[in-house]
């Protein structure tokens, strides 16, 4: 039983979603108290409801002692985990021992990023994000919701069964030519005839990427592009698996094919069956066939209304020709800047393969403008709120002077006929008044002006990039004819690989099994030329991550019920990924605590994690003191919340003048391999993995 709600402090919800199990128990104790002849009441209110005595009550505790409790559990052992992030409070629930506290506060926190890429600064207001997540048209809040839902049950099957969710870095397909090649494709001919067509419609494309399901065939960034943050990517990875979902329960059906994935053996390639649109309720295989005998089933009329009004959630198939409006992280010489408007066109090339064109969008100067002004009055804000006084807070604070002739300007460019901007306007010339006018309760008065200015200047960002204005808006993206050539010319490039390449995805780095009576797994790495079964044996896996870069690089790990995998087959095979999926959950725990290195014995098995440092000659750096979380922080990992670009920043602090650089390392051993060896098999990994001459795109 699994449940996320986002809810107001008035009990109001913002969105939800829930698992069947969680659903059908709301369902069968809300009905239950229903009179005779009355259907169930709707799902929304029951859930209201349901969490209302929660969400009062830490409404409560934070006003009466400024603190509230983070989690509890309950008598039936349903955890309960609560975040307030401003006036929206994040609750998630888990019933069925699936998941523990870290996991709900990882889930809270993707949510919460999915929402700041696809709202942008809008969150920044709790006001306008309110209207935003729960719109008055039932059916915007309906299809709004679904996509959320949608969103967040994509996640959720890529952290269950992908490493690269597992750790949050990206991983690339190991082919050094066909990955040079591509990029050097993206820049000389895709994007530069994009950049210069007529039919860009004053879009620019900055990032070109493409996907072969989760991971990164090649990547290219324009000269003009900041570089595209790890959590962005990873965000971004999600919504185009959202979109187009890789049917990754399939699986080719002999080990042994492997073996063209690396260049050598027999070649057999293996082509998914087309991916079920978000539409798609059923397979094809369950639907019935004209002609054919009907079913008929007995269905209680109260469950029948609750599963109709289910289907009207459902959300039609994406248009590909219709770009997505994202906010992602800009970093410029004179800053960073978070949450800029960029417009996302995701191309199916193949089931399974996608082409991902990231756009600058002509106004995104405005964007830049309104976090300028949002920062300045957030830090005069926060003066004013720690009691400094008015005309020394402005007078401490010299961006605020600069910043009053840029926001007339910018005022007056927007123009006098927008509605926000005229708000705008007035609220501002009130700031301006205050100031001028000082007196006693100077304070108070200017801490709301504050407040005023930013919501009114996330009111025009929404404008600006949320709301669609009509017809006229239509033109301003590349056109449909422009993504068709796009996507002709990079299916041209990649149509006698595309076999190889659904099959290269799911065999990147490949792991040998054999016989299971003698539990001897040993994974084979063709692609780096390395000899594990000479030089690393009892090695069943690892998992290498550069936190610089948010790479990541491991053994295949495909688990499939019928056939058989590189970790064996059946109960084997679940057992080890499970035990991989635990190491890391472990790890994290520590890594909260403040150790780097963490070693331990279970039961067969022998498990290792490092975190070190080191300098661009590749020189490892001292081991330093790792600052240490609290319970209930945010969660490590580099897609909520990067910790490591914080790490690195810490750590720095003693290294100026260096480019330091982070990276980890996880191992599982066979427990009967020595303690000495297996440090010694780290140390060696560790060194061979990231050689430049071996894998010069990593």
């Amino acid at each position: 039983m699994k449940c996320l709600l986002i809810s107001s402090e008035s009990a109001e919800v913002l969105f939800h979603w829930t698992d069947p199990e969680f659903q059908q128990n709301v369902q069968e104790q809300y009905g239950a108290s229903q009179e005779d002849g009355q259907g169930l009441p709707a799902f929304e209110d029951s859930i209201s409801t349901l969490f209302a005595p929660i969400i009062i009550s830490c409404s409560t505790m934070v006003d009466r002692l400024g603190d509230s409790y983070t989690s509890f559990t309950t008598e039936n052992n349903h955890i309960y985990v609560l975040h307030q992030f401003d006036e929206c409070l994040y609750i998630a629930v888990n019933g069925d021992g699936e998941e523990d506290e870290g996991d709900l506060r990882r889930k809270i926190y993707v949510m919460k990023k999915m929402i700041e890429v696809m709202f942008g600064m809008v969150t920044l207001s709790s006001s306008l994000l309110r209207k935003e997540l729960r719109p008055q048209d039932t059916e915007q809040r309906a299809r709004l919701w679904k996509h959320l839902q949608s969103l967040l049950e994509t996640y959720s099957h890529l952290r269950e069964n992908d490493q690269s969710f597992l750790v949050e870095a990206v991983e690339r397909l190991i082919h050094p030519t066909l990955c040079e090649q591509c990029i050097e494709f993206l820049e000389r001919r895709l994007v530069q005839q994009l950049n210069s067509s007529v039919e860009r419609a004053g879009e620019e494309v900055l990032h070109a990427f493409i996907l072969v399901h989760t991971k990164l065939l090649a990547f290219y960034s324009s000269r003009n592009a900041s570089t595209l943050s790890t959590s962005d990517l990873l965000a971004l990875i999600i919504m185009a698996q959202n979109m187009y979902p890789s049917n990754i329960d399939l699986d080719d059906s002999n080990p042994e094919d492997i073996d063209s994935t690396s260049g050598s053996g027999p070649e057999s390639f293996y082509t998914p069956e087309p991916s079920p649109r978000d539409g798609d309720s059923s397979s094809s295989a369950d639907m019935p066939v004209r002609g054919s005998t009907p079913v008929f089933e007995f269905v209680d009329p109260d469950v029948q209304m609750a599963e109709d009004s289910l289907h009207t959630l459902d959300v039609p198939p994406p248009d590909p020709s219709t770009p997505r409006r994202v906010f992602l992280e800009v970093s410029l010489k004179d800053g960073l800047y978070p949450m800029m408007p960029h417009s996302m066109y995701c191309l199916p090339l193949w089931p399974g393969i996608t082409l991902v064109l990231l756009t600058k969008i002509p106004t995104s100067a405005v964007a830049m403008s309104v976090y300028t002004f949002l920062e300045a009055f957030a830090k005069l804000e926060k003066r004013l709120s720690e009691g400094m006084e008015g005309s020394a807070a402005t007078r401490g604070q010299p961006t605020i002077h600069d910043v009053r002739n840029k926001l007339d300007k910018f005022i007056k460019a927007l123009g006098p006929s927008e509605m926000k901007c005229t708000q705008l306007q007035h609220v501002w010339t009130e700031f301006k008044s205050r100031i001028a006018r000082g007196g006693s309760g100077f304070n108070r008065d200017l801490i709301q002006s504050c407040k005023n200015m930013k919501t009114q200047l996330c009111g025009i960002y929404r404008q600006c990039f949320l709301i669609e204005s009509g017809p006229a808006d239509i033109p301003r993206r590349l056109s449909p004819g422009l993504q068709e050539r796009a996507q002709t010319m990079v299916q041209d490039k990649l149509m006698d690989w595309k076999d190889f390449l659904l099959v290269k995805s799911k065999r990147n780095i490949t792991m040998v099994s054999y016989p299971v009576s003698k539990l001897i797994l040993l994974p084979v790495m063709s692609s780096f030329n390395l000899t594990y079964l000479e030089d690393f044996p009892g090695l069943i896996h690892f998992i290498c991550v550069d936190r610089s870069t948010g790479q990541m690089i491991a053994p295949s790990l495909n688990i499939t019920e019928r056939n058989t995998s590189e970790l064996g087959k059946g109960p084997l095979a679940h057992f080890i990924k499970s035990k991989v999926w635990s190491l890391v959950s472990t790890t994290r725990r520590y890594l909260q605590k403040g150790y780097s290195t963490v070693t331990l014995r279970d039961g067969d098995f022998y498990f290792c994690y490092f975190l070190w440092f080191e300098n661009e000659t590749g020189y490892k750096l001292e081991a330093g003191d790792i600052p240490v979380l609290p319970d209930d922080s945010a969660p490590i990992g580099m897609l909520a919340w990067d910790y490591y670009r914080k790490l690195l920043r810490y750590y720095s602090k003693n290294h100026q003048g260096e480019v330091v650089k982070c990276y980890e390392l996880l191992t599982v051993h066979l427990g009967v391999i020595p303690t000495e060896v297996i440090l010694q098999h780290c140390r060696q990994l560790a060194s061979k993995l990231w050689e430049p001459s071996r894998n010069p795109l990593l």
